[in-house]
Order: C-alpha cells, then structure tokens, then sequence
C-alpha cells in the first residue's frame, strides 16, 4: 500500500514507512513532528523543473513527464531503486510531500509510477 500525505498532516500508525520526497524541508515543521523514516531529497524534481512548474495544473501533464525523464538517470535514478526496494520491503508506505496542492504535485507522480512498477513485476 502506497499512500500520499501533506507534511502538515499528523502522522498516523496506518501510515508505515515514511518518506520525505521532497528537496527542500518543508517550512515550519520539524524533524519530531513529522515522524520520518527517510529524506529522499534526491528522489524530488531539480530545482529548474520544480521552479518551472510552480504549481500550475495546466503544466502538470508535461511536469509529470519531463520529471520522469529525470528519473531515468543520475542519482535520481538511485533514489528511485531506493524507493522500489523500500516497497518490496514494507507493506505499507507513504510518500510525504511540502506542496499546497494535494493532487499536482511529485508526491502522487512517484506513488503512480511505483504502483506501475509493482504491476509490472507481479507479472514476471
């Protein structure tokens, strides 16, 4: 089980293994009360795609994409092995994210993109 959740939300036990997915921390919160497992900051998109989307669901499909391309390489790509293997090893995860808006942001492009991957290797 995969969740999303703001990081101004409480923590809950249901919650499971909790990762921060963004770069940046998010502002007024600290390190006791959001309860985190792990800081994936190299798993969040760079600091030009993130400035570039700003937020905007107009830009979200394009966002999504271009973010996923950056996943595909670097120390991105590492942290996203990171995260896959993290799934296999908990039953439940979720992914903390800083951003207002709770349906266009990085948080739900990651919970979609490892939800595929687990589909994909259920199959083989």
């Amino acid at each position: 089980m995969i969740q999303i959740k703001r990081a101004y939300e409480k923590a809950r036990p249901n919650d499971g293994y909790r990762i921060l997915v963004d770069r940046l921390w998010p502002r007024g919160m600290s390190k006791e009360k959001e309860q985190l497992d792990l800081w994936l900051k190299e798993i969040a998109p760079s600091n030009d795609l993130r400035k570039w989307f700003n937020h905007e669901p107009d830009k979200f499909p394009l966002f999504k994409e271009k973010y996923l391309i950056e996943l595909q390489s670097g120390e991105a790509h590492i942290a996203c092995q990171k995260l896959l293997d993290i799934t296999r090893e908990y039953p439940a995860i979720t992914l903390i994210y800083g951003a207002k808006d709770e349906v266009y942001n990085n948080a739900a492009v990651l919970k979609e993109m490892v939800e595929k991957m687990s589909q994909i290797n259920r199959r083989k």
